[in-house]
């Protein structure tokens, strides 16, 4: 179940949070709103505590009022939240269970939000509940188009809660306290448990220490596993409940991209359809911003996605807060588009007077009128979304390329004990999915357990852990004809970090065709340099960060060390496999090595970009009842030349192209190409 079915255009929208002012506001707001072209808001997102205001009591009068404002306007619909991000301080004061335990050890008090430990039987008992009580007071409203969990769960509990929690969760994933002892190296430094009680929670207390570091890897990369799946029980426990009494509308919550602690891969299995919050820096790179759109998508098994917040024109929580430049929100929302969304949504409605998030931007500003700069473009944007309708909603992205992300390889590379701490394994990935969205070529983000059959070139960089079964996956892959490339810090450990003893890279070694004798980690602004002597790679490009020694096992050197005491040693080889043919970076190439790798490895497995490639010039390919739209952004501040490769439509501006037609289009500007 998704959004497809209840929707007729590219939902519009966001946070709508009325019950923070007077109700001789609601009716001003449904008129500016109407006026933006908004057909949906979120509510109640953060209204737990208005909703019960003691254990016994219920009080839905003023949600009951603001729904009924809002569904008077025609075509609004409702994504209704559970309102359980924050607990009511009657629970916190009840209840001192309820509170999170930080990883220093501290018991929280009532505050922020987020707030709850995952694992109190109280917080389970009447969220779950209060989901119970929604779900059947308003599950029949014709204009409830998706329910939403919560809010962007979040960080880790360290209480007692959590640790027997913990324990239980061992119990059913090791069995004995043996077996635990085994894949935990419990004989190092004397840690062997004799007792499931002796296990604790790997905080700051027990195990680790800022920044970052930890006695036993795998210890700590299980205490985030069962973090993950202790937030995600809590969701699936509310969605039962919803699911239950209106099982006819779909339910998710909102995500993060690249967040540190949840692997998102496994809630997407339970959710409806994705939804998550997009906001990058202003300064981060467009594609870096697609990796995460992509990320979300393949998370929801490519199906489209929800853009659930985005900010209008301003964030409140980054050190410096720069305003969006005139074009840039509605760029960043068809950039949302291209890659899967079939909403464009907003955080928020109407801009807060107070706390934290005052400062934050929305549609309607303090001044609490359309007279402003940010509510124009709003209006104007939805304007276009209301002409082109329903005519890509529901479309696929179709990739031949893949990169993989794997957020227990994140876990397990961040928390290692060496080679460097300059190890970011987010960004590693970021710079091989850089390298293919710069030329425009379709790329999937996906994860060990995604079928590889409609690819044929796989990225996988540090793939530190290799989880089972995985390496005979890609030597399917590979001898079937796919290409793939890894490098420097992979194929080092099993799925419970221990390190492999039948040589670097483990189980990818005879895919490989190498041996890594030793890695060399490099000081922060020293480099040696890969040599390339012919080809189409030819020249000498910056190697950092790792350096592995390669001693090759029938695998060709296409690349040497410029310097050191393995200079001239192999830096990049090729292994010829099956069908197929594996690449293995052994130090961190520089972008332009990347980039041309890029062009040589499309080439070579015929994968064509979707628009040709231009500096800050993307482009991506939704396909519906083999109908093709190519979305075209311009992400430079300067108006960009291009050529249109084929005869289409604009459906922006109804302007029809050529094949070959040269197109001036401005900075921060798009085309929708409806290909004919």
């Amino acid at each position: 179940m998704n959004l497809a079915g209840k929707i007729s255009k590219v939902l519009y929208g966001g946070d709508y949070n009325p019950e923070q002012w007077p109700r001789e506001v609601w009716q001003e707001d449904m008129r500016l709103l109407r006026l933006a072209g908004i057909d949906i808001v979120t509510l109640n997102v953060f209204s737990w505590a208005a909703l019960q205001p003691s254990e016994n009591e219920y009080d839905f009068s003023t949600l009951d009022a603001i729904i009924e404002t809002v569904s008077a306007v025609e075509g609004m619909k409702i994504c209704l939240a559970t309102g359980t991000a924050t607990h009511p301080a009657w629970m916190a004061r009840k209840y001192p269970e309820v509170l999170r335990v930080n990883i220093e050890g501290n018991k929280r008090k009532f505050g922020a939000r987020q707030n709850s430990c995952p694992n109190s039987p109280v917080y389970r008992k009447y969220s779950a509940l209060l989901a119970r009580k929604l779900a059947e007071r308003y599950g029949k409203l014709e204009n409830l188009a998706a329910w939403h969990i919560s809010n962007e769960y979040c960080s880790a509990c360290y209480c007692e809660n959590c640790e027997k929690a913990f324990r239980k969760w061992l119990m059913q994933k090791y069995k004995t306290i043996e077996a635990l002892n085994a894949a935990w190296n419990t004989s190092f430094w004397g840690h062997t448990y004799y007792d499931w009680d002796d296990i604790v929670a790997p905080s700051f207390l027990s195990e680790e220490w800022p920044p970052g570091r930890t006695s036993c890897q795998i210890q700590s990369i299980d205490y985030r596993r069962f973090n993950s799946d202790s937030l995600l029980d809590c969701y699936l426990a509310e969605a039962g409940v919803l699911k239950e009494i209106t099982p006819h509308v779909p339910v998710t919550t909102n995500m993060m991209a690249t967040y540190w602690e949840l692997d998102y891969r496994k809630w997407g299995k339970h959710m409806d359809f994705i939804a998550w919050d997009n906001y990058p820096a202003m300064d981060a790179p467009y594609t870096r911003t697609a990796m995460n759109h992509a990320l979300m998508r393949g998370c929801g098994g490519g199906k489209p996605f929800a853009l659930m917040e985005q900010t209008p024109s301003v964030t409140n929580w980054r050190p410096y807060n720069s305003l969006k430049r005139p074009g840039i929100m509605r760029l960043w929302s068809y950039q949302a588009l291209a890659h899967g969304s079939d909403t464009v949504m907003f955080f928020q409605m109407r801009r807060s007077r107070g706390c934290c998030e005052k400062f934050h931007g929305a549609i309607i500003d303090h001044c609490g009128h359309e007279n402003t700069r940010v509510f124009r473009e709003t209006a104007a944007l939805g304007a276009e979304l209301k002409k082109l309708g329903d005519v890509f909603l529901d479309s696929r992205l179709e990739s031949k390329a893949a990169v993989l992300f794997d957020w227990d390889n994140w876990w397990a590379t961040h928390l290692s004990a060496g080679p460097t701490s300059d190890m970011n394994y987010p960004e590693e990935v970021f710079r091989f999915y850089n390298a293919l969205a710069r030329r425009n070529v379709s790329t999937d983000m996906v994860g060990v357990d995604t079928p590889l059959d409609s690819y044929k070139l796989l990225f996988a960089p540090v793939l530190y852990m290799v989880k089972p079964g995985f390496a005979d996956k890609i030597k399917t892959f590979v001898r079937g004809g796919g290409v793939f490339v890894t490098g420097y810090f992979s194929g080092m450990a099993d799925q419970n970090d221990l390190v492999t003893t039948e040589g670097y890279p483990g189980e990818l070694r005879s895919l490989c065709g190498l041996w890594v004798e030793e890695t060399d980690a490099l000081l922060p602004g020293n480099y040696n340099n890969f040599v390339i002597k012919e080809g189409p790679l030819a020249g000498t490009w910056k190697a950092d960060l790792l350096c592995d020694i390669i001693r090759p096992e029938g695998a060709e050197t296409i690349a040497r060390y410029e310097s050191d005491f393995y200079a001239g040693t192999p830096a990049l080889c090729r292994n010829n496999y099956g069908g197929g043919a594996v690449w293995y970076f052994g130090a961190r190439p520089d972008a332009v090595l990347l980039d041309r790798f890029a062009a040589l490895i499309c080439g070579e497995c015929n994968i064509e970009p979707v628009f040709p490639p231009h500096d800050g010039i993307e482009a991506t390919r939704r396909i519906k009842d083999g109908r093709e739209f190519v979305f075209v952004l311009n992400h430079n501040t300067v108006e960009s030349q291009i050529t249109i490769p084929f005869a289409c439509r604009d459906l922006l501006t109804d302007k029809s192209f050529s094949p070959s037609e040269r197109y001036a289009l401005p900075a921060a500007d798009v085309l929708v190409l409806d290909v004919t």
